[in-house]
């Protein structure tokens, strides 16, 4: 989150959630905790460099969905890997882009953050 913003990226992989937009972050691996994958994530697929703050909400479906609230430490994010466009939203304009639908479940965590 930067300025009362929060980051949206948008899919180009694979082809079934292509188009779609959803929060940055990922799996986590064997052996790692949530915050560290976050940051792992991050620097894979942006090229930044974050500090996780705190867990806001999980949505769950065909898999399980953790959102951090992190603050950009280093590094302008670009789509490196899996995504093509970047987005920074705020409350005014959460609902522009089409959301995945496990990031949907996400909002109502986010919307209070917003300014």
């Amino acid at each position: 989150m930067v300025d009362g913003r929060v980051l949206a990226a948008r899919r180009s992989a694979p082809s079934e959630l292509a188009g779609g937009w959803e929060f940055p972050g990922g799996k986590v691996e064997p052996g790692e905790d949530c915050a560290s994958a976050l940051v792992r994530e991050c620097a894979e697929e942006l090229g930044v460099e974050v500090a996780p703050i705190r867990e806001l909400g999980v949505a769950r479906g065909a898999i399980e969905l953790r959102l951090w609230l992190a603050d950009l430490v280093d590094g302008t994010p670009a789509p490196l890997e899996d995504h093509d466009e970047l987005r920074w939203l705020d409350a005014a304009t959460l609902g522009d882009v089409a959301w995945l639908p496990i990031d949907i479940e996400l909002l109502d965590f986010v919307r209070p953050l917003l300014s």
